[in-house]
C-alpha cells in the first residue's frame, strides 16, 4: 500500500496532456459485448485500477481481451460469451460493473448481476435501470444480492428518468439497440461520456439519435459490427490539473480535451479571478495571486460535475471570503471536509450544503482519500499548504488518476509516492 508524500506550497506550471476518459472508457467497452463477431479495438482508454477490473468483469463473461497499458488500446472479441453472471467478488470494487446488465440482456436474453459497489457517496440507486428494462417487458428480480433480469427480445417504449441517470442513460441504450420496436429515453443524462458511448455504438451500426439532449430515441438494429473507436479525453482529470493551476497562483495548459466539457468549471474559475484561454483542443487557467470566494451548486451535466467539487471546495479554502456549495447529485458527497479540516480548513456543513471560510494558508499534516475525487481535491489542497503532507489510502485516487503524483511533479510540485 503507498501513500503519497507533499510538500508545499506549489506553484504549477507548464503543459500537460489529459487521459482518455475512464467514464467513456468503462461503458464502451461494456457495449463492446453487444458485438457478436469481431474484434472490438478501443483507443486511448487509461491505464487505470478501474480499467483493469472491469476487464475482468469481461473475461469472466467470456470475452477475449487484450490490453496494452503502453498504447493505451484494449482488444474486445465478445463473440462466445459463456456467462450471464457477473459475480460480486468483482462487482464490489466499483459501480460502472453493472454497465453489464444491458448488454449481457440484450446478447443471451437473461442477466444476472450483483448490486454493485465502488466509492461510498451515499444512496446511488439502480432503481432506474431497473424500471427501465421493466417497461421494456423484462422480468426483474432481486435475489441475494443480484438483479437477475430476463427478457429476449425486450420491446421498445418510451422510458422516463425522474431525473438525469449516466449509467442508467447508457444501460438503457445497450438494451434498446437490439429491442423490437424503438425506444425513446426522456430526461436522459447530456454528458459528454453518453455522447461518446452513441457515438461509439452509431459507428458501429446503431441507430440513436438525439444524444446529449434530454430526449434520446434508438431505432433497432440486427447487429453491430467490430470497429476501432478512440475514446474522447478525461474532463475530470483536465479540470483537476486546471484547478490546481488556478488556487496554487499557477499557469497550465491542458490539451486533448474539449473545452465546451468544461464550460461552467471554466466560468466558475473565471468568477474566482482565474485568467482562461482555450481553443479547440487546449485550456490555459492562469491564476491570480489569491482566488476570490465563489458560490456553486453541483447539477448534471451542463451543471457543474459533482465529480470536481471536491476540487472547488479545496479551492475555496485559501479563497478571499466566504464560499457556498451545494451538492445536489450526491447525498453524502462531503466526507473531504474532515481531510480538508485537518489542513486548518474553516468548513461547516449542514445537509447538502457547505460554507467555507477562506484562510490565509493551511498547514501540512497526515491526511487520507475517501474516493477518487475527494482524494483528488485534498491532494490539491495539500499543494497549497505549508509544510509536509502525507495522502494515505491513494488506491481511490489510483482508480481515477494515472501517475497523479507524476503529473503533478512534472508540473513543478514536490510530491512522490512511496511504500507505507
Amino acid at each position: 500500500m503507498d501513500k503519497f508524500v507533499v510538500k508545499g506550497p506549489a506553484k504549477l506550471t507548464g503543459s500537460i496532456r489529459t487521459d482518455g476518459s475512464k467514464n467513456a472508457a468503462l461503458p464502451i467497452m461494456a457495449g463492446a459485448l453487444l458485438v457478436a463477431k469481431g474484434e472490438t479495438v478501443i483507443k486511448n482508454v487509461p491505464p487505470l485500477r478501474d480499467i483493469n477490473t472491469f476487464i475482468k468483469v469481461l473475461e469472466f463473461l467470456g470475452a477475449k481481451i487484450s490490453y496494452d497499458p503502453g498504447k493505451a488500446v484494449v482488444t474486445i472479441d465478445a463473440g462466445q460469451l459463456t456467462s450471464n453472471t457477473a459475480p460480486y467478488e468483482l462487482m464490489r470494487q466499483m459501480r460502472a460493473s453493472f454497465l453489464v446488465l444491458g448488454p449481457v440482456l440484450a446478447r443471451m436474453g437473461e442477466a444476472k448481476v450483483s448490486l454493485p459497489g465502488g466509492c461510498s457517496l451515499g444512496s446511488r440507486p439502480v432503481d432506474f435501470h431497473i424500471k427501465a428494462f421493466a417497461a421494456m417487458k423484462a422480468k426483474i428480480e432481486e435475489k441475494s444480492g443480484y438483479i437477475i433480469a430476463r427478457g429476449k427480445p425486450l420491446h421498445g417504449d418510451i422510458i422516463y428518468f425522474d431525473r438525469p441517470s449516466h449509467t442508467g442513460t447508457e444501460n438503457l441504450l445497450y438494451g434498446a439497440v437490439f429491442a423490437k420496436g424503438k425506444t425513446t429515453i426522456i430526461n436522459a443524462a447530456c454528458d459528454p461520456e453518453v455522447i461518446d458511448v452513441a457515438h461509439y455504438l452509431n459507428e458501429a451500426g446503431a441507430k440513436i439519435h438525439g444524444a446529449g439532449t434530454p430526449t434520446i430515441t434508438v431505432e433497432p438494429v440486427g447487429k453491430l459490427n467490430a470497429i476501432e473507436y478512440t475514446v474522447s479525453g478525461d474532463r475530470l482529470v483536465a479540470g483537476t490539473y486546471l484547478i490546481g493551476a488556478a488556487m496554487t497562483s499557477g499557469d497550465v495548459e491542458v490539451s486533448g480535451i474539449e473545452p465546451e466539457q468544461l464550460t461552467m468549471v471554466l466560468r466558475k474559475l473565471e468568477e474566482m479571478g482565474a485568467k482562461v484561454n482555450s481553443t479547440k483542443k487546449k485550456i490555459r487557467v492562469q491564476g491570480p495571486k489569491r482566488l476570490g470566494p465563489i458560490n456553486l451548486t453541483t447539477f448534471p451535466f451542463p451543471g457543474f460535475p459533482t465529480d470536481l467539487q471536491a476540487c472547488m471546495m479545496a479551492a475555496a479554502c485559501t479563497a478571499t471570503g466566504t464560499s457556498h456549495i451545494k451538492e445536489t447529485v450526491f447525498v453524502d458527497r462531503f466526507s473531504h471536509t474532515m481531510e480538508l479540516r485537518r489542513l486548518g480548513a474553516d468548513i461547516q456543513v449542514a445537509s447538502s450544503e457547505a460554507v467555507v471560510n477562506g484562510i490565509e494558508g493551511l498547514q501540512g499534516a497526515e491526511v487520507m482519500a475517501p474516493d477518487i475525487r475527494a482524494g483528488a481535491g485534498i491532494t490539491l489542497a495539500c499543494l497549497s499548504a505549508r509544510g509536509k503532507s502525507e495522502i494515505l489510502r491513494v488506491y481511490h485516487i489510483d482508480r481515477g488518476y494515472h501517475q497523479l503524483e507524476e503529473k503533478l511533479a512534472s508540473l513543478g510540485a514536490d510530491i512522490s509516492r512511496q511504500p507505507m
